[in-house]
């Protein structure tokens, strides 16, 4: 494991922090000066500050995030952050982003390895959302929205797409979209003139909330920390 990874591990920062902790002389490995390529193993004795660190278990946690809570660790203008509601003993650190306006699923978790897995792309782990919408969304917005939007960033990958609840001034979707674009259900449904109102995540990775309430979080079961291994490797 990589230097910065085993601090942020440990729970002593984040991998760019540690990475300055490194450069700035005060990690050491074994009595010696830690380097940013240094690869630190089970019998290794790690210390920041004159400080022994010592490797925390991995941890895993859903969150029921609520609107107004900015999805990091550290907010500079005093916000409320997601890593601020979950009162683990263990920093966990949150999987993607949702807007402080979007509620719903959120992972958190030190397991760096799993985290870069589940937000690559390349694997194409499912978040659902249900979306609020303005208007009433005709079949060919639908369709749009199915084969792919084109957007600044290019087209996004094809999405499922269900009406749970269809009005003349609103509309409920369920988007099932499988990227990690920021602010991407948002950008698919403007591109096709119907505007989200309010955007709720209902479950990230197979995951669902069950009867979390709002604010309220949980620790994973090991099956289901398998379930999001066997995601995070499908090809």
């Amino acid at each position: 494991m990589r230097l910065n990874a085993f601090l942020a591990r440990a729970g002593v920062a984040s991998r760019r922090r540690a990475d300055e902790l490194i450069l700035e002389g005060r990690v050491r490995v074994n009595g010696e000066p830690g380097e940013l390529n240094t690869v630190v193993g089970a019998n290794d004795v790690v210390e920041v500050d004159g400080q022994r660190v010592a490797r925390q278990p991995l941890v895993y946690v859903l969150l029921n995030k609520p609107s107004g809570v900015v999805t990091t660790a550290h907010d500079p203008h005093g916000r409320p952050t997601v890593v601020d509601l979950v009162s683990h003993e263990t920093r966990v650190v949150p999987v993607g982003r949702l807007d402080a306006d979007t509620t719903g699923a959120l992972l958190l978790t030190n397991d760096g390895q799993l985290a870069h897995r589940l937000a690559h792309p390349r694997y194409g782990v499912p978040k659902v959302y249900e979306a609020d919408i303005e208007g009433s969304p005709a079949p060919k917005a639908l369709e749009a929205l199915r084969e792919g939007i084109e957007l600044e960033d290019g087209v996004t990958a094809p999405a499922e797409v269900r009406v749970l609840h269809r009005g003349t001034r609103l509309t409920r979707l369920e988007l099932t979209l499988h990227e990690g674009r920021k602010h991407q259900a948002k950008r698919m449904c403007e591109a096709v003139g119907h505007p989200v109102r309010r955007l709720h995540r209902s479950r990230y990775a197979g995951l669902g909330l069950g009867d979390l309430e709002s604010g309220q979080w949980r620790e994973l079961t090991a099956v289901e920390v398998e379930s999001l291994r066997r995601a995070s490797t499908a090809s």
